[in-house]
């Protein structure tokens, strides 16, 4: 299953007349070889794009090879009108570099001026009303310096084009009192989502109830006990797990329609446990490993998060509650003088069990403590069975949301930091987060900007990528967790 796009980029070069053709052949070349060497194929468009009739032929070179994400690159000044032609008619996103003269034989007679051609290309994106195209934050740069930002941009465009060939898929209403979780479906399309299909819980059940005896559900149990190992702790659950994971494999290829892409946000309490009879954390997180997410609590923004985030970097992702505070004898004892973190820099991010078991230190199937308490108290855990609980595993991380708020906006946040090897001696799928400045990013993002609890997380610092995609989907209102001496427009400076 591969629920993420792949990209195959393509570079075409420009040159503008009264400049050789061959110094924009030669350039691109370079940059061709510099990717390759380091980071895998490229598809060389030979028309080099000197006027508007090599533009026909050039595309047709694109489809043909089926490219899906451009580089437009000025190997000199470049004609602005023709380069300009065609990012708007390519079909998927597009960057536009330029190339740095070489040497001081170069520029004695040989120079390409791309690094002016750059601003005419600019104003011509911007009177086209171009909203395909990434510019780096220095477009001009060597043949090892824009292999490195077209690398950036085959993760952009993955998000970009993973977005905007998804379809959202959702069980059941939000639980009661989970009104952050609300999700306006507007900004979904105004993103490019293919389309929303909302179903009821029902609907959910009469499938798994035609499922009770599919003959995949041995094969799905072997794979879940070579999975859990020693950590199988629930073993007489992993049948109706093993049902559940079938059910929704096939209603999501029954119901992709013309989209590429899926995610699913689901209703997972507190009427799951006592009718579908077990608690779903495991299989949403098995779902995750596969790249298609399903949030907890039909938490559709959060979702999206997940995906995007998977889109980011090729890894499952999460999402956490952003969820309690570190006790301060934890602190003292773990964390102070062997991290650079202030207590109100750290966290505990937690959530039932849904995150997959290739980011938690010692992954085991357990049950759910607190539904427990309610569903089923004085008895041994029956139908609060099935999440995957332990610490996750340290290393660096990407705290990230997109949210549409109640007003049918969009906004976001990107924070980067880490989780620590600091045991938890806690419940659940969960591990002790560090973000520098975490408490104002708390108070003057999180809070004032009326963030749900949810957030998605991924292995890895990957938000470059997200903001520049993010941009290209036309997402501008973007924060980040400021450093210190950075106020927030909301931040009292008399503190």
């Amino acid at each position: 299953m591969r629920n993420i796009p792949v990209i195959k980029l393509g570079v075409v070069a420009v040159s503008r007349d009264c400049f050789p053709i061959e110094l924009s052949r030669a350039r691109r070349g370079a940059l061709v070889d510099a990717f390759q060497k380091k980071y895998g194929q490229i598809v060389t468009v030979q028309t080099i794009i000197e006027s508007e009739t090599n533009v026909e032929t050039a595309l047709k070179e694109l489809r043909d090879a089926e490219v899906n994400a451009l580089l437009v690159y000025l190997g000199n000044f470049g004609p602005e009108g023709p380069e300009t032609i065609i990012a708007q008619r390519f079909d998927g996103p597009v960057m536009f570099a330029a190339a740095a003269e070489e040497s001081r034989e170069t520029v004695r007679s040989d120079r390409g001026d791309a690094y002016c051609g750059m601003l005419n290309a600019s104003y011509n994106i911007g009177l086209r009303g171009l909203t395909n195209v990434y510019i780096p934050e220095y477009p001009v740069g060597t043949a090892d310096e824009i292999a490195d930002m077209l690398h950036d941009f085959e993760a952009i465009s993955r998000v970009v084009l993973g977005v905007r060939n998804l379809k959202v898929i959702t069980f059941g209403p939000r639980p009661h009192d989970f009104l952050a979780c609300n999700a306006p479906i507007k900004p979904l399309y105004d993103l490019g989502v293919v389309n929303v299909q909302e179903n009821s819980e029902l609907d959910l059940y009469a499938a798994f109830k035609a499922h009770e005896n599919d003959k995949r559900i041995p094969e799905i149990m072997k794979d879940m006990e070579s999975e859990l190992g020693e950590g199988n702790r629930m073993p007489g659950i992993l049948p109706k797990l093993a049902q559940y994971e079938a059910t929704l494999l096939d209603w999501v290829e029954q119901n992709r329609g013309i989209a590429k892409y899926v995610f699913l946000a689901n209703k997972c309490w507190p009427a799951f446990q006592t009718e579908f009879g077990f608690v779903p954390c495991y299989v949403n997180s098995r779902f995750a490993s596969r790249l298609m997410p399903i949030s907890c609590e039909v938490d559709i923004y959060g979702g999206l998060s997940e995906y995007m985030a998977a889109c980011a970097n090729e890894a499952p992702p999460t999402i956490l509650d952003i969820n309690n505070t570190v006790p301060a004898d934890l602190y003292q004892e773990q964390i102070k003088g062997k991290y650079n973190y202030a207590l109100d820099d750290t966290f505990m991010g937690f959530h039932c069990g849904n995150t997959p078991i290739c980011h938690l230190t010692q992954g085991e199937m357990k049950y759910q403590l607190i539904m427990k308490r309610a569903l089923e108290p004085d008895t041994e855990p029956n139908i609060t069975r099935g999440t995957l609980e332990g610490d996750l595993k340290p290393g660096d991380i990407t705290f990230f949301r997109l949210q549409g708020a109640a007003d049918a906006t969009l906004h976001s946040y990107i924070a980067q930091g880490e989780v620590l090897p600091v045991p938890t001696g806690s419940f659940g799928g969960i591990g002790v987060f560090a973000i520098a400045e975490m408490a104002r990013f708390y108070r003057h993002v999180l809070i004032q900007k009326r963030y749900p609890h949810h957030g998605a997380v991924t292995y890895g610092k990957v938000g470059k990528v997200l903001f520049e995609a993010l941009k290209m989907l036309g997402v501008t209102d973007v924060d980040h967790n400021r450093p210190a001496g950075m106020l927030y427009p909301q931040e009292n400076p008399f503190r």
